[in-house]
């Protein structure tokens, strides 16, 4: 019998990209897509909780992280949902798409260009449309790897966790110059060719913390789509959300995963 906790690495070629995919268990497919910047790794809870559960977790690492590789200039999100799905067709799709903070722009990219791939969004700490540009400016304060320690951790502290919450570890696993392609990738493609997400249904786990996304504004995405989105609000996490309370998260998408 195949240990779920097993995680193998593929790439998959597409043109001149190349996408390092961590798998891992058997079963229905769930995509996982990181926050602006970041890797993988930090899906290594919820990748095991679903393996363990009977689903296959897929984690595509964002060109020019890993072996990941691709254009990193001119590009647009609509190039990045590209890798995304064909990651979800290498292993025989359609798929679930979570995508955690940045990370949920793609997925909601690839579920408007590609419905056929995509039989759910999960959005993981997702931000308004709109958020202060001084927390733009401290996101890019953590970005900043020659930044004092101290100033990024106050960074950390400020918008990417909740109150009591430790943020040393999120010192590390930061990709700047992937955070600037994908910001530039996002900036250059309209917010209405993805935020909806297609018609897909979508789960949208909310950090009541979250900088980004302030809890007096958690129905306004459901207002706006309707019932196709259901809310789960994480307590004592912000917008970092999955180093903050894996367990939550894990059950809150695996409950909504049961129920699709």
């Amino acid at each position: 019998m195949a240990r779920t906790d097993a995680i193998e690495r593929r790439i998959i070629t597409r043109g001149d990209v190349r996408t390092e995919v961590l798998a891992q268990g058997r079963g229905r497919l769930v995509v996982l897509l990181p926050s602006l910047g970041r890797a993988s790794e930090d899906f290594d809870h919820l990748a095991a909780r679903l393996a363990a559960a009977g689903y296959r977790a897929l984690r595509p690492a964002p060109r020019g992280i890993g072996a990941s590789s691709g254009p990193m200039t001119g590009i647009t999100l609509h190039d990045l949902a590209r890798d995304v799905a064909a990651v979800i067709e290498a292993e025989g799709g359609p798929a679930i798409v979570a995508g955690h903070a940045f990370g949920n722009w793609v997925a909601r990219t690839t579920a408007a260009d590609r419905p056929d791939l995509v039989r759910a969004v999960v959005l993981l700490a997702a931000a308004h449309k709109g958020y202060p540009q001084a927390v733009r400016d401290q996101l890019t304060k953590c970005l900043d790897l020659s930044a004092p320690r101290d100033e990024r951790l106050a960074a950390l502290r400020q918008i990417f966790f909740a109150p009591g919450n430790d943020p040393t570890g999120w010192l590390e696993g930061w990709h700047p110059e992937v955070a600037r392609a994908q910001r530039a990738a996002g900036a250059a493609t309209p917010t209405e060719e993805w935020w909806s997400a297609g018609a897909a249904p979508i789960l949208d786990v909310q950090a009541r913390e979250d900088a980004f996304a302030p809890h007096a504004g958690s129905g306004k995405l459901r207002a706006e789509l309707g019932e196709r989105v259901t809310i789960a609000v994480v307590a004592g996490a912000g917008h970092a959300l999955l180093p903050e309370q894996p367990e939550a998260v894990a059950d809150a998408v695996l409950g909504y995963l049961a129920r699709l």
